[in-house]
């Protein structure tokens, strides 16, 4: 009987807190339709020309999150990451480094460090109120950050419309 009490206490808690869990998580997965989406199919071969990446992109995961990575060699790189539990609010971005924006329309953030010039850059694309598109620039040599910008910004505008 003592066991029997201890049993129950203890999945009367845990219940109480998968109960609460799964239905704020599968609203926004089923809402925002990420999870139906391949982050290498977003970049088409005539998005690929346009924004100068003459490579195919190579899938991969980032923090558990699928993505998609294009690597010109000597050039630049893109990633494109799809998360499906993150909306922009829910990202950690230093506000210094974020510029609020719009990309056709989705709410965006621009993340950009002026003083680092590192030649990296990145544009957030919300999708929702609970997920989110990241496209992530990295020039070779780490340099000439505005480009990166560039680069970003055109990839988002080749992204942006495919997206729910």
């Amino acid at each position: 009987m003592a066991l029997a009490g201890c049993g129950q206490a203890s999945p009367r808690t845990e219940i109480g807190h998968v109960t609460s869990s799964p239905p704020s998580s599968p609203p926004p997965v089923a809402w925002t339709g990420l999870a139906a989406m391949d982050p290498c199919t977003l970049l088409t071969p005539q998005d690929r020309s346009s924004a100068g990446v003459s490579v195919p992109g190579k899938p991969k995961e980032i923090a558990g999150d699928r993505a998609c990575d294009w690597t010109v060699p000597g050039t630049f790189g893109v990633t494109v990451t799809l998360s499906e539990t993150d909306g922009l609010a829910d990202l950690e971005v230093a506000k210094k480094t974020a510029t609020r924006t719009t990309v056709g329309s989705h709410p965006a953030l621009k993340v950009m460090d002026k003083k680092a010039a590192d030649g990296t850059c990145a544009v957030l694309l919300g999708v929702g109120d609970a997920a989110s598109v990241q496209i992530d620039v990295s020039n070779s040599g780490f340099s000439d950050t505005p480009l990166a910008c560039r680069r970003a910004g055109t990839v988002a505008g080749l992204v942006e419309p495919k997206l729910p």
